[in-house]
């Protein structure tokens, strides 16, 4: 749809500077003298059509800029023959152009050009039932006509219809749930199909901002491991915002090509006031872990960062890498459970766990445990505590398969971090539907004092926790084999979080 539009403005400008128009104030520039003291006065030309649309805007009188010396609404005419792509190259070529690509009125015909009526709106996975649907649907139509005023929503309607047009296929084609981790089995599938990538902005002083292409993503279970390095980074202490967001990526070949993607914000971090700690380190770097997922590798001698290691859990991860916006996330619809009055232990039995162990490429340990209950009852401590695995029950310990290490690679160097790992944790509850969500890098430090007598070696504990729970691991280094064994493992969750789920109130 490009073909031929730098043509026609080539003409435009060649016929223009051939049979310069008066009534358009382009004077000859041999004969045009601008009168002393005074601006050229130029002729008031309006197109009614697109008078309540168009931005009012200066015009530069240079007289070698010709086209920027038309009114703004004939070039909002003249900029309605291109296509998406070309008004992104030209919205770069001046703060006029700028501001004329930005017009509701340009994004409004192409939304109709390319896409008709409405015909597509992200919905709720949960809104199965007809009523349900109704009234949402009618809910964000009002929503949209309140919008529709503001300047920019034309634009953004354009870009989330854009990346909605394969939502249909995608989710249909991701239907299948797991039965271990209750996530949709083809979520990495998806993310192909789609060509969905991740970009991490790093933002410092005001206008120096890094922007960075993922060296690899590695694919798990149930989460995704996103390696930057290999850049020039900045000093960690310079740093004040990451950021990471999801784009699509058309292929080459693809009639989109060449478009510009839409950017959704996945997660921000704003460095100065989210609580780090360093938990791990070698011969050459020192790790310090944000939450969610966050981890950045400096230089033991100085603060310079290395790499920026980003841990995404699958659980609504399509959606988050395409639906948000460039400054919102995505926020997934709340999806309560049914009401069971009849049960007096509702929201305190029936959890199924998934517990996976990796490092950036291979798996330490996967599990899956369910039929996962709350013990004490009436519930005490204001926590919901399930135990997975009894320290007392030899027959429930397990063994990990692999040595507890994180490896990093920063360009040129590489290395590896020891009890360090990734831990990816998929809690769902009595409907199977995910719970409690965790991907994360995690460390294992050496216990206070013997865990078991029934083992022979040093006892570790890892322990992880945030605002929705928390999980403590105890392990035991057997001394002949020197392999880890899983002897404990304990999920904790505050009470405020079941009853909100589960409308109880214990």
């Amino acid at each position: 749809m490009a073909a031929g539009r730098g043509e026609f403005l080539l003409s435009f400008l060649e016929g223009l500077r051939r049979n310069r128009n008066p009534d358009l104030g382009l004077s000859a520039p041999a004969t045009r003298q601008p009168k002393a003291g005074g601006n050229v006065r130029r002729p008031e030309t309006t197109v009614k059509k697109y008078e309540a649309d168009s931005p009012q805007m200066e015009t530069s009188q240079s007289e070698e800029n010709i086209i920027e010396n038309l009114p703004s609404e004939v070039l909002l005419k003249v900029l309605l023959y291109l296509d998406v792509s070309s008004l992104s190259c030209i919205s770069h070529v001046s703060r006029t152009f700028q501001q004329l690509a930005a017009a509701d009125v340009l994004w409004r015909k192409m939304y109709v050009s390319d896409f008709g009526s409405r015909t597509w709106r992200p919905k709720s996975e949960a809104a199965l039932q007809v009523e349900q649907e109704e009234k949402q649907e009618k809910q964000e139509q009002k929503e949209e006509q309140k919008e529709e005023g503001r300047a920019g929503y034309w634009r953004k309607m354009y870009f989330r219809t854009l990346a909605g047009q394969d939502v249909k296929n995608w989710m249909r084609e991701r239907r299948d749930v797991s039965p271990y981790t209750g996530l949709p089995q083809r979520t990495s599938w998806a993310l192909r199909k789609l060509s969905v990538s991740w970009e991490l902005t790093l933002s410092g002083e005001p206008g120096q901002n890094l922007t960075l292409q993922p060296c690899r993503a590695d694919f798990f279970q149930s989460s995704a491991v996103v390696l930057f390095s290999g850049a020039r980074f900045p000093r960690f202490h310079r740093i004040r915002t990451i950021a990471l967001h999801g784009v699509r990526k058309e292929a080459p070949r693809s009639p989109r090509a060449g478009r510009p993607g839409w950017r959704s914000l996945v997660l921000q971090l704003e460095v100065k006031s989210r609580p780090s700690w360093f938990f791990g380190k070698d011969d050459l770097v020192r790790l310090r872990h944000f939450q969610p997922g966050v981890t950045v590798g400096t230089w033991r001698c100085e603060d310079t960062v290395v790499f920026i290691v980003v841990t995404l859990h699958f659980h609504r991860l399509v959606e988050r890498s395409l639906l948000g916006s460039p400054v919102c996330q995505y926020f997934e619809p709340a999806e309560l459970p049914p009401l069971d009055q009849s049960d007096p232990q509702f929201g305190l039995h029936g959890y199924s766990l998934n517990l996976v162990l990796h490092d950036n490429n291979n798996k330490i340990l996967t599990g899956t445990f369910s039929h996962l209950r709350c013990h004490h009852v009436p519930v005490q401590g204001g926590v919901v505590e399930l135990r997975v695995i009894n320290r007392n029950n030899v027959s429930q310990h397990r063994s990990l398969s692999g040595a507890i290490k994180l490896p990093w690679s920063g360009g040129a160097q590489e290395g590896s971090v020891k009890n360090c790992c990734v831990l990816t944790l998929t809690l769902l509850d009595d409907f199977q539907k995910p719970f409690w969500v965790v991907s994360s890098a995690v460390y294992v430090v050496a216990a206070v004092r013997p865990l078991s007598t029934d083992y022979g070696g040093d006892h570790f504990l890892l322990h992880f926790q945030d605002a929705e729970g928390q999980l403590r691991m105890e392990l035991v280094q057997l001394t002949e084999q020197r392999q880890f064994m899983v002897i404990g493992l304990v999920v904790t969750l505050p009470i405020l979080k079941v009853n909100r789920r589960f409308g109880t109130a214990y």
